[in-house]
């Protein structure tokens, strides 16, 4: 994979794993890298969120609106 930047930090995991899923779906190559570490019990993803999407400058847009199209149907809800 080419050179990656980080796009979006995700909040939660039910929003990585939905960005996951769509992404797998709509092919977009991407990482999805969490913040977790078994050896701080959880505090660095506590304190920094979830985890992060992590993807090719070219597709930081397209990841943004699915982004942005899923928390917007989480605030309807």
């Amino acid at each position: 994979m080419e050179d990656l930047e980080r796009i979006v930090d995700l909040d939660n995991e039910i929003i990585a794993n939905l960005m996951e899923s769509i992404l797998l779906e709509r092919e977009i190559p991407h990482i999805l890298r969490t913040y977790h570490d078994s050896a701080y019990d959880g505090l660095w993803a506590f304190t920094q969120g979830w985890g992060c999407i992590e993807a090719a400058p070219e597709y930081r847009e397209k990841i943004m609106h699915i982004y942005n199209d899923l928390k917007k149907q989480q605030e309807e809800e």
